[in-house]
């Protein structure tokens, strides 16, 4: 297969990260409303900033995609 595939670029859709997060790594008001979980999910913007935490991996990528942000999976 030769066929050149435009792939688009950044400004089409920005990257938004998410990574799981250990929930004893947060400050103590978020902790205080998770009532018992141990992991949670962050969704970053390609400059590094939190954007927002959800309980559900799914959910962290859904969130993304509906704020026109295109989601990977960061280790």
């Amino acid at each position: 297969m030769n066929t050149p595939f435009e792939f688009g670029t950044q400004e089409d859709r920005p990257i938004a990260y998410v990574r799981s997060v250990e929930v004893a790594e947060l400050p103590d008001e978020i902790r205080e409303q998770l009532d018992g979980t141990k992991r949670i999910y962050a969704v970053h913007s390609a400059e590094g900033e939190r954007l927002a935490l959800v309980r559900e991996r799914g959910l962290a990528f859904v969130l993304a995609r509906q704020n026109d942000l295109e989601p990977v999976t960061v280790h």
